[in-house]
């Protein structure tokens, strides 16, 4: 019985398949197989398509633009940080004179009650009693009680030197502090511009070297110019026609940079970035100009568009981030973007968004 109940609960072998019927689950596994595969899939996300050269060349576009918005943020940044800088030499060289000055006065006080000691402890009326001579006597008494004042004197301006240089100091900590902020924020627009161009230009080598040449000459129609040897070729050799010497002047300084290179940040002499580029000529008439495009354009009168004269500063685009100098005839001068050196360009290639007449 118990042999019985062992067998009865054995597994039944189970034949190989052969011929039609081993064809037959040979199919339906291959089946199996590829419906299991693409229900597996269908749920792995396609792969993306890869950008156009259309969507390349508008992307490096962008990212030059905004390479320019920081650039101008961080020539805002560096222009406070190098005032702060400026302040903070300013007051620890103020603090080190007052501390000449406090050492001095506290080396005369010393000096005054040394000599104070060594004249004697004696009471005034005992060594009045005891003088041969009274009228010495009140001639010494006299000078004692001077020299009594002007040791009041002393202790009442070494007190108040104290307190201005703790002043000083205090002004100077927070200066610091001031400054170590604005190295910060450099430091962040620094890393925001080297990180877009570095962007662009890696864009920029997946492009076909056609493709490229075109992108810079469709760059440079929206820019403004062809190649800086043609704006050469254009540029006044004789007087430059401007309302008045100074804009003359800031003018034939642009003429005399044409083709040199644009880089972030440049004030010259031998590369400029675009607000750079109008500060320098200017200064080179003798005019000062912040160091940004946002704070060139409230420098002088606000003009219209259509009351634009040669040395005018037009700016561009809603952010106020790109700046050129006005020439006459709908051109002015202007350092555009990287790999574009400083060039004339018509403003109407840009979205205008300002003008202001320095002198």
């Amino acid at each position: 019985m118990a042999a019985h109940r062992r067998s009865a609960h054995r597994k039944p072998k189970q034949r190989p398949l052969t011929g039609p019927a081993a064809r037959t689950a040979a199919t339906l596994a291959l089946a199996g197989a590829a419906t299991a595969g693409s229900v597996t899939g269908a749920g792995a996300a396609p792969a993306e398509p890869a950008p156009t050269t259309a969507q390349v060349k508008a992307k490096v576009d962008r990212l030059y633009h905004d390479a320019e918005v920081a650039t101008e943020k961080y020539n805002g940044a560096k222009e406070k940080a190098d005032a702060a800088t400026r302040t903070v030499d300013a007051l620890t060289d103020e603090a080190a004179r007052r501390t000449d000055r406090l050492n001095t006065a506290r080396h005369a006080l010393g000096s005054l009650a040394t000599a104070q000691y060594r004249s004697g402890t004696l009471d005034p009326a005992l060594q009045l009693a005891l003088s041969s001579d009274p009228d010495a006597y009140l001639e010494r008494a006299s000078y004692l009680d001077r020299a009594g004042d002007r040791q009041s004197g002393l202790l009442r301006n070494i007190k108040r030197q104290v307190s201005q240089i703790t002043g000083v100091k205090a002004r100077a900590d927070r200066e610091t502090e001031r400054l170590a902020a604005r190295r910060a924020e450099l430091h962040e627009h620094r890393s925001a511009i080297r990180t877009k161009l570095a962007d662009a230009r890696k864009l920029l080598d997946t492009l076909t070297a056609a493709e490229r040449a075109d992108f810079e000459r469709t760059a440079d129609a929206r820019h403004g110019g062809g190649p800086a040897h043609a704006d050469r070729s254009t540029a006044r050799s004789g007087p430059v026609s401007a309302p008045n010497s100074r804009a003359g002047q800031a003018i034939a300084f642009a003429h005399g940079a044409i083709g040199k290179p644009y880089v972030w940040g440049a004030t010259g002499p031998n590369a400029f970035d675009c607000s750079g580029l109008t500060q320098a000529a200017w200064k080179a008439a003798g005019v000062s100009l912040p160091r940004t495009t946002y704070t060139q354009i409230n420098a002088g009168q606000r003009i219209p568009r259509s009351q634009l004269a040669p040395g005018d500063l037009v700016f561009f685009y809603s952010g106020i981030s790109h700046v050129g100098l006005y020439i006459g005839g709908g051109q002015m001068i202007h350092a555009p973007r990287p790999g574009a050196p400083v060039r004339i360009a018509p403003i109407d290639q840009m979205p205008f968004a300002g003008a202001t007449r320095v002198a």
